[in-house]
């Protein structure tokens, strides 16, 4: 798929199309929200920026969403090291790094909009609860789960048991953030937006439901195709 965006498309079609370019056009000041309905070169022209140069800098969100979200169905018959060596990689450093960018686009939307839409205020609420839960999560699998699982494969581990019980524990952990999406994805019912949604409002909203779809597929490579291995 080649790069969609060039110089005439409006900056609020290409965070519509790619949410993540909002961290590209926030960076460089330009107004993606309520200023959004403007060709891109008259936003660089504006703010005094390089077309060329933001150009790149799009492309590069957009190379490294394309990779994000490419199928993963070769992975059944990947040895586990190279699975834990992708899942870290392309879900917990990408994780890591959605969940930082988004945080003050969810704490902005619920404090602006807030009083007339309190399911925001809940999304908030779910949001940070998800963001905690899963950052702590991911570092015990990088700290101390993972290892475990390569010690499984190679037959070293000193002990099975208390390895394949920290594994279930990691599934009960997966059910519970799939729990927290649920009920993001409830109150906002199905994340559809309302009629007075601002550019921002709808940035978090695809954000958001992008996010989801991530994490599923991160937990979907660990507790259908990785940590069976070892449960059986």
């Amino acid at each position: 798929m080649t790069f969609p965006i060039t110089s005439n498309s409006l900056v609020k079609d290409i965070v519509n199309e790619l949410p993540k370019t909002s961290d590209v056009f926030k960076k460089n000041h330009i107004d993606f929200c309520c200023g959004g309905n403007i060709p891109l070169s008259e936003a660089v022209a504006q703010n005094g920026l390089n077309m060329d140069t933001l150009i790149t800098e799009l492309n590069v969100v957009f190379e490294k969403y394309q990779n994000a979200e490419k199928d993963v169905e070769v992975w059944t018959d990947s040895d586990s090291n190279t699975i834990i060596d992708h899942v870290i990689t392309n879900y917990h450093r990408v994780s890591e790094e959605e969940l930082a960018a988004l945080s003050p686009y969810v704490t902005k939307v619920s404090r602006v909009h807030g009083d007339n839409h309190p399911e925001l205020i809940k999304v908030y609420e779910l949001f940070y609860e998800f963001k905690k839960e899963l950052m702590e999560h991911m570092a015990k699998e990088e700290a101390v789960v993972f290892p475990l699982i390569k010690q499984l494969a190679d037959g070293t581990v000193e002990n099975r048991e208390e390895a394949i019980a920290m594994i279930v524990e990691l599934e009960k952990e997966h059910d519970h953030a799939g729990e927290i999406l649920r009920q993001i994805r409830a109150v906002t019912t199905d994340y559809e937006l309302p009629l007075d949604a601002c550019g921002t409002y709808r940035l978090v909203y695809a954000r958001l439901e992008a996010l989801e779809g991530l994490t599923f597929m991160h937990v979907h490579l660990e507790n259908n195709i990785l940590f069976p291995r070892y449960l059986a």
